[in-house]
């Protein structure tokens, strides 16, 4: 468990609260959310879960520019007021790229349902990971990745680029393809910020 989901901002665009020392038994390490990674997100009722990867890191600290008088140096809050502390927040946002339903068959592009605020995210391992992008026939697939190009972020094409490092690790015979992969999305993530091409 890396976090629980805080809000939403549109149907398949998350925020997720990450654990914080006190709130789990053990907080994840800073490359336990890293841009890119794949999580799971439970749907409930049986309905398998959502399939998303993180794309974006916000620090809250309701702190900064707060230059007014305190009644307590930061010491005495930590014994007096413990929930002060826990206003510092780390947050992470996820972009839902697709399903994996209770019979292990997975879906990609924008699914139909939505998770519920509270619920608890968690990092994918290797093995769900290749699941998730095999076809019937074994073969590698990255079906959202239109859906993430289509968002209009400045981080897209270097979210890809990372997505297609890892899977470049998972799937060592596909390498030549995600190299073609690799050399395009580089390309573009060089040249767009210049006004060229789309």
């Amino acid at each position: 468990m890396i976090g629980k989901l805080v809000k939403s901002n549109v149907h398949s665009d998350y925020v997720c609260q990450i654990y914080g020392p006190g709130e789990v038994e053990e907080p994840p390490a800073p490359d336990d959310y890293a841009l890119g990674t794949f999580v799971r997100i439970p749907l409930g009722g049986g309905r398998g879960d959502l399939v998303g990867v993180i794309y974006d890191t916000v620090l809250h600290n309701p702190e900064f520019g707060n230059l007014g008088p305190r009644l307590s140096p930061a010491s005495d809050l930590e014994v007096f007021s413990p929930d002060y502390l826990t206003e510092k927040l780390t947050l992470v946002g996820i972009t839902a790229i697709g399903t994996v339903g209770p019979d292990g068959a997975s879906t990609h592009g924008v699914p139909p349902l939505s998770a519920q605020i509270d619920t608890v995210v968690e990092r994918m391992d290797n093995e769900t990971i290749r699941a998730f992008h095999q076809t019937d026939g074994g073969q590698l697939r990255l079906g959202y990745a239109p859906l993430l190009l289509a968002q209009g972020s400045p981080l897209a094409r270097h979210l890809l680029l990372e997505l297609v490092e890892q899977l470049s690790e998972l799937f060592p015979d596909q390498r030549e393809t995600l190299s073609v992969l690799r050399h395009e999305w580089t390309w573009q993530a060089c040249i767009q910020p210049m006004g060229g091409g789309s």
